[in-house]
């Protein structure tokens, strides 16, 4: 089957503003599929039959058209944070063809005079608002592209709540169109007033004092967050070894992670602020403890972090096979190492960290089975004593550390 679907980007220009390959494409094709706005566009001679996007929005009735022409409309470019890139996961890129406009992320940058590869972006349009937390930091610039005319309002709340409200918001509507417009003022003078349902927020961040005194704060980008980052009641993988045993567990782009009996969920935070396609499901019992993920989630900018109110090995049923497990708690339950072990993907890795003598006993005695490396992790930190200072020894973390390859898969299941 050749190629039978054509996505167009269309800007706020219309359509006089798309190539010949763009408008030729639409004249050929049998039906078009967009928005009602991007519909609205097209002119008379387009005489292919118009089908607006079902709501809630679904891509299967494309399916129904396979084989023959048809047109999609997109907004700007259809390949950044557009329909684009959920067509080409169902259809195979032979099949497909995509004519690009500049995005609405491409002309912000244009106006301000933004390297747009220097630029951080976010897409608030099916996420929630705490993802941007995990961009805020000094002098960072970010291109936030809203869901709706309530956004730009959002953000400034969430900037002053945070200690960035020195942060300079420019905020752009209709861009690329006739009825252009910008806006720009500090997070902390912002003003309810009436914007576009189509805007684009750009951000150059600062921060300042908020008036219980606090400022701001940058976090790092390296594993190892301060400890006072998370709320939690002691149940934390501190800073240092949380740093080593981060590591350890090496995570990469779209990875999955179980953080199993996750405390505050600290592992699987970092985990997921590695990078933006990293996955973590966090499992907990303790429903205060779980209440600490859920607001540790939301203030370091990864509300999609799952969490899954249950004690392992029972609540691990179900859940989707990961690439990397992490132990925090229940290394002695038994039946939790099996559980994660037997789930866990080829080539993925398994960090189990215990501190009592029972915990690195099991440790032990499942490298002796199934190899692997173990560590020991012993930090003392200096501290005062009367006139004088000296060291305080923190207690020691055992730490094992193993890769699951198919030849241990294939014993694990010859197992009785």
């Amino acid at each position: 089957m050749g190629c039978w679907l054509t996505i167009v980007g269309i800007g706020e220009d219309g359509f006089a503003g798309l190539g010949r390959a763009a408008r030729r494409a639409l004249l050929d094709a049998g039906v078009v599929i967009g928005g009602e706005r991007h519909l609205a566009m097209l002119p008379a001679r387009i005489r292919a039959r118009r089908q607006a996007w079902p709501k809630p929005f679904d891509i299967g009735s494309i399916e129904s058209h396979r084989g023959t022409p048809v047109c999609v409309l997109a907004s700007g470019d259809p390949m950044m944070f557009g329909v684009g890139a959920t067509l080409a996961r169902v259809v195979p890129p032979d099949q497909m063809r995509v004519i690009s406009s500049p995005s609405s992320l491409s002309l912000a940058a244009a106006r301000l005079g933004w390297p747009l590869q220097d630029v951080e972006t976010v897409s608030l349009v099916n996420r929630p608002i705490a993802v941007l937390n995990a961009h805020l930091r000094e002098g960072a610039r970010v291109l936030v592209l809203s869901r709706d005319s309530a956004t730009p309002s959002a953000i400034a709340g969430l900037l002053n709540e945070r200690g960035f409200g020195a942060t300079e918001m420019a905020v752009f509507e209709n861009l690329g169109g006739p009825r252009e417009k910008r806006l720009h003022l500090r997070a902390d003078a912002w003003q309810d007033t009436s914007i576009g349902a189509l805007n684009i927020v750009a951000l150059t961040c600062h921060a300042c004092p908020t008036p219980g005194g606090q400022g701001g704060r940058s976090l790092p980008l390296t594993h190892g967050l301060p400890d006072d980052a998370f709320q939690h009641d002691g149940q934390l993988t501190k800073r240092d070894v949380r740093a080593i045993t981060l590591a350890r567990l090496a995570p990469f782009p779209g990875a999955l992670l179980w953080d199993v009996g996750a405390g505050c969920g600290s592992i699987g935070i970092e985990w997921m602020r590695a990078h933006p396609a990293c996955r973590a499901i966090a499992i907990e019992s303790d429903a205060r403890r779980q209440a600490f993920i859920s607001h540790n989630r939301d203030a370091l900018g990864v509300p999609d972090l799952q969490l899954v109110a249950g004690r392992a090995p029972d609540a691990l049923a179900g859940l989707p096979a990961p690439d990397a497990v992490f132990i925090g708690g229940g290394v002695t339950v038994p039946g939790v190492l099996d559980a994660c072990w037997a789930t866990l993907r080829d080539g993925g890795r398994l960090v189990a960290n215990a501190v009592t003598l029972q915990g690195e006993a099991v440790l032990i005695d499942w490298r002796n089975r199934h190899g692997g490396t173990l560590t020991r992790v012993a930090l003392s930190e200096a501290q005062p004593l009367g006139g004088f200072d000296t060291w305080r020894a923190a207690l020691p973390i055992t730490l094992l550390d193993v890769t699951k390859s198919a030849t241990a898969r294939a014993a694990a299941e010859a197992q009785p």
